[in-house]
């Protein structure tokens, strides 16, 4: 029988809260953060919270482009953990440790609240076409006798 190994996750959701980052007593920088994920079941909606884990160059790039609200998607693998309390009470918890993040809004849905909810407004406009300097300027073509095709 083969030996088969494999623990890679990959999760899309919304942060639940900005996400601080920390570093190790040797001075290793870490951020853990909660991704809300929903799923739809038949007519219902269920929503699914996981904690995540990104350490040294993951974590700061985590903490410098992504707030509160932001789509993110982590690919990374499952970590089970337990401990024992003061009191004797073993706990477990399992997580993701982040090894790659992908953005999934656009640089335009990472706006700050005042400038979303403008936006949201229902008139959307691209923003490479907010003036008519910036529209792109197109050749008209006679016609179609000089292609090689």
């Amino acid at each position: 029988m083969a030996n088969f190994n494999l623990n890679k996750v990959i999760w899309g959701g919304r942060l639940t809260a900005d996400v601080e980052l920390k570093q190790t007593q040797n001075g290793v920088p870490v951020c853990s953060f909660t991704l809300a994920n929903n799923r739809r079941n038949g007519q219902n909606q269920e929503t699914f919270f996981i904690r995540c884990q990104a350490w040294r160059a993951t974590a700061e790039f985590i903490t410098r482009y992504f707030r509160k609200g932001s789509s993110i998607c982590v690919i990374g693998f499952i970590q089970p953990r337990e401990w024992t309390n003061a009191s004797g009470q073993k706990h477990y918890a399992t997580e993701i440790v982040v090894e790659e993040v992908q953005f999934v809004d656009s640089k335009n849905d990472a706006q700050s609240g005042a400038e979303s909810a403008e936006a949201s407004s229902g008139a959307y406009m691209p923003p490479a076409y907010d003036n008519a300097a910036e529209q792109p300027k197109f050749e008209l073509v006679g016609d179609d006798e000089g292609l090689p095709f």
